[in-house]
């Protein structure tokens, strides 16, 4: 589909973040289409998961956290029209360490659900539904009330996907979520993302190039606070507009 007929999911216009006098975001504009994988790579202290973070207001929570800019959920503005907890709920975040609660795997998927005040009537379907969009479920369905923590590295991660997807959040943000994991559990994830692809908007930051070369449909570079360019996966890594994104990507610094 065209670009111009895919619906915008998140628009973000002349943002800038501060930390006191560190400015880690500068002027950035950028479109978020739905049903996308938007990967964002760069080197570190580049601003990546600034960006990540300011898409659900997880900045929120840092000391001297300075922004200015709009960030638009469809259209409404995540500050004035839009609460925190209600973002939140929308916009899911999957963190690089893998952390399952103290519970059983099945209460570790209703975690949020029962927080949520969500009907226990739907509960065993919630369990089923996550486990398999997080593609866990043919691995687990016979164990379920085996603590999470028992799980593997790769497991865990998968675990805390479907933990997430428990809530039927709209985006999905995943912050170096491979960064831990062998290679076969990296795949595995991937796989996971791919297929997540079809119902949630995914925005990606990662270090692996090679990454977001596979499962990108987009990808944007950062470097220094600031967005150098972004495209359709394919061009970025086989013509690059900036001579710095090339250098990057082909390993001359990063």
């Amino acid at each position: 589909m065209p670009r111009s007929e895919t619906k915008v999911k998140f628009s973000l216009h002349d943002v800038n973040i501060r930390y006191k006098t560190i400015r880690a975001v500068k002027d950035l504009s950028l479109n978020i289409y739905e049903h996308e994988i938007l990967s964002v790579i760069g080197p570190a202290n580049s601003g990546k998961s600034s960006f990540l973070r300011c898409l659900n207001r997880l900045n929120d929570f840092e000391a001297y956290y300075h922004q200015t800019g709009q960030i638009c959920l469809e259209g409404k503005d995540i500050y004035r029209q839009i609460s925190a907890e209600d973002l939140r709920k929308r916009v899911g975040m999957i963190f690089a360490l893998p952390i399952p609660l103290p519970l059983t795997i099945r209460e570790n998927v209703l975690y949020g659900p029962r927080r949520a005040g969500m009907s226990r009537r739907n509960f065993e379907q919630i369990v089923e539904d996550s486990l398999t969009a997080a593609s866990l479920w043919d691995e687990v369905k016979d164990r379920l009330d085996t603590l999470g923590t028992k799980l593997s590295g790769g497991q865990q991660q998968r675990l805390c996907i479907a933990r997430m997807l428990a809530l039927q959040p709209e985006v999905i943000l995943f912050d170096e979520p491979c960064s831990g994991l062998d290679p076969i559990s990296t795949a595995r994830v991937e796989e996971t993302m791919l297929e997540l692809k079809e119902k949630h908007t995914i925005v990606l930051v990662t270090n692996n190039t090679k990454q977001a070369a596979r499962v990108g449909s987009r990808t944007a570079f950062f470097l220094m606070g600031e967005l150098v360019e972004v495209g359709d996966t394919g061009g970025i890594f086989t013509a690059p507009r900036d001579q710095r994104t090339n250098d990057y990507i082909t390993g001359r610094f990063g």
